[in-house]
């Protein structure tokens, strides 16, 4: 199984409802490895970068409004199928369409106000990986654990 690694941001409303720690721990619990973390502001600079792909929707403006509108906890998540069990454990986009059990579908109610970012694929988190960390803010490192959760 390869090793993969995915772009987490828990959103101006996790923060704000107080719900960042329940975000982490339901993402730690499936066996990811946190890499890398950080408390940040997003600038509308680097919010219209992750955004880009979406600069000429109607949405658009909201988006980048949101996403600045308070600090976020940004996460790099590293293990096997990591942008799959990411996507699982957060839910569908739309909260009203997430399974209970997932983090949009216990804590979600409006679509956007939806708590968490997961990258898409393989290719949206190296891009936004990069965009948030630099190299030397991920950590290599092993846990005693690790045979339990992966053959």
């Amino acid at each position: 199984m390869t090793t993969e690694r995915t772009l987490v941001l828990v959103k101006p409303d996790g923060i704000q409802r107080g719900l960042a720690g329940e975000i982490i721990t339901r993402l730690e619990r499936t066996g990811l490895q946190i890499i890398g973390l950080k408390l940040m502001q997003i600038s509308e600079d680097l919010a219209s970068r992750h955004y880009g792909e979406h600069r000429d929707k109607p949405f658009y403006p909201g988006l980048v409004s949101f996403i600045t509108s308070s600090p976020v906890i940004a996460l790099v998540l590293e293990g096997p199928s990591a942008v799959s069990t990411t996507r699982k454990t957060m839910g569908a986009t739309n909260p009203a369409d997430s399974s209970p059990g997932t983090i949009r579908g216990d804590f979600g109610v409006d679509m956007g106000r939806n708590l968490i970012h997961g990258s898409a694929n393989l290719e949206d988190a190296a891009r936004e990986v990069s965009l948030f960390f630099d190299d030397s803010e991920l950590t290599e490192y092993s846990r005693s654990t690790q045979q339990w959760i992966v053959e």
